[in-house]
């Protein structure tokens, strides 16, 4: 990659001393050359404050091959265009991209919404831009039955899913009949006040936002005691959530918008006999956050650059997927649910 060198000091000095010589022989320039001189001079002071390297820290999804090789597109694609060298360093989980930003081991992290609470509020990061999923940047969690009778105030309706190009059934209104669906959410809450203290509710890890935290908290919100106003069935991941209902182990299971479409290839009748009848609050997709020690203009031109690499080339739209696992970044960051996602944490951190 052709990189730009910055001038010596001695450089510097020579040219100073020989423009100070020059002023004095030839009196005073013009004021169109001492403007564009001190334009020049500006600039030239401006780029000597940009680092001469930066490190971007993230998890990849990319399991099973030579990690350094899937991230090389993309840094080589930000090292070209901003003139500086930007390498690349996979972390073990996304608490390490927080650390690895607080000890200035990275300047840029891609992790999840969490970890971008937390940079924010423990090393004042900047959130730059926030993922996108199918044209997305947030979901809900959803909640999904095998007892339509019991959950469902109308009849089930089939929207299609358009990220597995699937109809599957929805109720209370959450979606409509025919149309493609959002997975907009909050939405029919007040169906969970149909759980009572017998029925078997299937919920995930306790670290799990669309699993566990977040339908924890819509119950409660609703008033009930989540200790004792159903019985616990522990499920490890999304698509056991959904498969625990469709096989009958549990009434009632959570996960995030859709999950359905983990199962369909081994269980295609999950997308009749598992129905999504309520939404969550939006659960935001986590992003992109750079330190505060980097300087402004770099930050711009950073978040200029990675808001257009999905767009880039059709190679870009391959790596971004098969790295991370998203679609596109958006400068459109909505902060807010960020913070209200670190509320939420709060809730389940101890």
């Amino acid at each position: 990659m052709f990189k730009l060198s910055k001038p010596s000091k001695s450089m510097r000095v020579a040219v100073s001393t020989l423009a100070i010589s020059t002023l004095a022989l030839v009196g005073c320039s013009s004021s169109d050359e001492s403007s564009s001189s001190s334009s020049a001079s500006s600039s030239s002071d401006a780029a000597s404050q940009w680092p001469e390297s930066i490190t971007l820290s993230l998890v990849p999804s990319t399991e099973g091959e030579d990690l350094a090789e899937a991230l090389a597109p993309l840094t080589d694609y930000l090292s070209e265009n901003l003139g500086i060298e930007v390498n690349g360093v996979v972390a073990s989980d996304y608490a390490a991209t927080v650390e690895a930003l607080g000890a200035d081991q990275a300047q840029v992290i891609i992790t999840d919404a969490g970890s971008l609470y937390n940079a924010i509020e423990q090393y004042d990061a900047q959130l730059i831009l926030r993922d996108v999923r199918f044209g997305a940047t947030s979901y809900s969690a959803v909640a999904y039955t095998n007892n339509p009778d019991k959950y469902c105030d109308d009849a089930p309706v089939a929207a299609s899913y358009a990220a597995s190009d699937v109809d599957m059934l929805y109720c209370n209104g959450i979606e409509t009949e025919g149309q493609a669906a959002t997975g907009e959410g909050p939405a029919a809450l007040d169906a969970l006040e149909k759980i009572e203290s017998g029925d078997k509710v299937a919920l995930q890890a306790a670290t799990s936002p669309a699993g566990y935290q977040y339908p924890i908290v819509a119950m409660q919100d609703l008033g009930m005691d989540t200790d004792s106003a159903f019985v616990q069935v522990p499920v490890e991941g999304n698509n056991n959530a959904v498969l625990s209902v469709l096989n009958g182990d549990a009434e009632v299971s959570f996960g995030f918008w859709d999950a359905r479409s983990t199962v369909l290839s081994e269980a295609p009748n999950a997308a009749e006999d598992v129905v999504a009848f309520a939404y969550t609050e939006m659960i935001p997709n986590g992003g992109v956050a750079a330190s505060k020690s980097l300087p402004s203009d770099l930050v711009e031109k950073l978040t200029e650059l990675m808001d257009d690499y999905a767009d880039s080339s059709e190679e870009a739209k391959d790596v971004m997927f098969d790295m991370v696992g998203l679609s596109d970044w958006t400068a459109d960051t909505a902060q807010d649910e960020i913070t209200r996602y670190g509320e939420i944490l709060k809730k389940f951190s101890n």
